[in-house]
């Protein structure tokens, strides 16, 4: 254990990183909005009450096309990533736009909670308290929340994962599909158990010390099924959970528990697609405009068969 392993330390250096963040936010959230140009930016804001405290949403509205149907569109309910720890949406602001003018959705961009303030179980459970209010507040809000999709990069997509399992396990069938952008799944294993093909990979050991024990400072909570689905602590049956794209990247230290966790969806039917992304590591749309136009295209390409138009 490294002295960033210890929850006291590892808050510290968290909350250093959001103030760092929250500085460069301004220039930061310039960039991602000038991305991407060809999709548009629709959007307004709303705020969601959950027990865990409101959360703040940006609706991102698509555009008329020939994919829309005569009702409302689906909703897709975006997690952005940060380590369980930082809190800048804006960072999936490209997505959102590709996803809602691809995918003809309406696209929610979910600012949830995050650690060291709001350490686990928190956000997943807020973020299925978001899932369920979009499904029951559809018609006073332009979407069928009926045709429902939740997905995130990197602990986003962890966080997506969790959704899908509280879905499963409520009896509620709100979620149609699930979308798991290069999540982290076995939190069991530290960052730096976590091999890659390259010498440098994006995540550090240090960054994972940091965000793991800010997240679970517990050691004894991060094989729990909302923490780690591909651990080898859960053994639960997953048949009946929304239907599942998981996309990693080749060089990522969490390739391998993506490709394993789609392997026990895939045992239950319940894996739509197991997509690699080539020669690239974590976090590669946020600066490769190609490879995430490629990927997003992708996505809204499953968001369209999973909840195809009405009418």
């Amino acid at each position: 254990m490294t002295i960033l392993s210890r929850p006291p330390i590892a808050r510290l250096v968290a909350r250093s990183m959001q103030a760092g963040m929250a500085l460069a936010a301004g220039a930061a959230t310039r960039r991602a909005h000038a991305r991407l140009p060809e999709y548009p930016r629709r959007t307004e804001e709303l705020t969601v009450p959950t027990p865990y405290g409101p959360a703040r949403v940006t609706v991102h509205r698509p555009g008329p096309g020939p994919g829309a149907g005569s009702g409302p569109p689906a909703v897709y309910v975006n997690l952005h990533g940060g380590g369980f720890v930082l809190g800048w949406t804006e960072m999936d602001d490209p997505l959102c736009r590709a996803l809602a003018e691809e995918a003809g959705a309406v696209v929610l961009n979910v600012d949830y909670v995050v650690a060291p303030q709001h350490p686990f179980p928190a956000p997943p459970r807020q973020t299925y308290e978001v899932v369920r209010w979009v499904a029951a507040h559809g018609p006073e809000h332009g979407w069928d929340g009926s045709r429902l999709a939740v997905g995130g990069q990197s602990a986003g997509g962890a966080l997506a994962a969790a959704a899908a399992r509280l879905d499963l396990e409520s009896g509620e069938s709100l979620v149609g599909l699930q979308v798991l952008h290069y999540p982290p799944l076995d939190m069991t294993v530290p960052a730096g158990g976590k091999p890659s093909v390259i010498d440098r990979p994006l995540l550090r050991p240090w960054m994972g010390a940091v965000f793991n024990s800010s997240y679970l400072p517990d050691p004894g909570t991060r094989g729990h099924r909302l923490a780690s689905p591909a651990g080898p602590e859960d053994p639960a049956d997953l048949t009946g959970i929304a239907p599942a794209l998981v996309i990693v990247a080749e060089h990522d230290i969490l390739c391998e528990e993506g490709r394993r966790y789609a392997r026990r969806l895939d045992g239950v039917g319940a894996l739509a697609a197991l997509h690699e992304v080539a020669g690239l590591d974590h976090g590669y749309d946020v600066g490769h405009d190609d490879a995430a136009r490629e990927t997003y295209r992708l996505i809204a390409e499953h968001v369209g068969r999973a909840l195809p138009p009405q009418g």
